[in-house]
């Protein structure tokens, strides 16, 4: 983190991230700790295990859920809490935009929030549009878009994908190549949070989606192996995704979208309830 916190803490947090997230980052919207979903708990709890050598287990991360499940403030906050407890002096994050918004879109913005909400982050971050940078360690995190050669020489502790459905694209494709967990930091990871795409479009998403289903079931919803770890589901997990809401998704989307967006299946443009 940065040279005003302590070292014990830094274990600490290290050792059990849900502290970090609940005595240093603060909801923008509230002012208050987050108050994490059980299934974020439990996905948290095998994120950053390490192996004997004290490299990640699971260097590619997955965590798809419903549309408005709050998965951008999730990217965010693993954003913050790989960068600045596990990478170390000079640690780079980075935020990945695909084809369909700004470099300086969903993640990097909900960690920009956060940082201004949280006292301990606020006064050593120095801010900029697409930057956030901590001069006491040199950690970084970045906003990057779909310009994979731009990518080329980056070491990262983490790069989050927000909605990888939607890269399509070749050039997507190789920023998602480009990416790769780095082989000269012990944690290194790519983190997706996403729904679901269609079927034979988002080829990126579904072919990692069928290989975390051939990993071993380790909880609800969560599969682990072969250095995946994904979580899938099809249930609403936020409080605010009530019966109404589901009802007046019914209503306004067409069923082969609410079923990708509110129901995260895979679709073609042919599927229906």
């Amino acid at each position: 983190m940065t040279a005003a916190l302590e070292h014990s803490a830094l274990q600490r947090w290290q050792q059990e991230p849900q502290r970090f997230i609940h005595e240093v980052l603060r909801d923008p919207e509230s002012g208050q700790p987050f108050q994490l979903f059980a299934a974020e708990r439990e996905f948290l709890s095998r994120a950053y295990q390490t192996d004997d050598s004290g490299r990640l287990v699971y260097s590619d991360q997955c965590w798809a859920a419903p549309k408005k499940t709050g998965k951008s403030a999730f990217a965010a906050v693993n954003l913050l809490l790989a960068t600045l407890v596990h990478g170390g002096r000079f640690s780079e994050g980075y935020a990945c935009a695909n084809d369909l918004e700004l470099a300086q879109g969903r993640v990097f913005l909900a960690a920009r929030r956060i940082c201004e909400a949280s006292p301990y982050l606020k006064r050593e971050a120095v801010i900029t549009q697409s930057r956030i940078e901590f001069p006491q360690t040199g950690a970084t995190i970045t906003a990057l878009g779909s310009d994979y050669a731009g990518a080329a020489g980056a070491n990262p502790v983490i790069s989050s994908f927000d909605e990888l459905w939607g890269y399509t694209s070749e050039r997507s494709r190789r920023l998602w190549d480009e990416m790769v967990p780095s082989p000269a930091r012990k944690i290194s990871c790519r983190l997706v949070t996403t729904y679901a795409g269609f079927e034979g479009e988002s080829t990126l998403l579904e072919d990692l989606y069928k290989r975390g289903l051939k990993q071993p079931q380790v909880g609800l919803d969560l599969h682990a192996g072969d250095g995946l770890l994904m979580y899938w589901t099809h249930e609403p997990q936020a409080p605010w995704q009530t019966e109404g809401w589901l009802a007046e998704m019914r209503r306004s989307l067409r069923p082969n979208q609410y079923l990708r967006m509110i129901e995260n299946r895979f679709v073609t443009s042919k599927s229906g309830f």
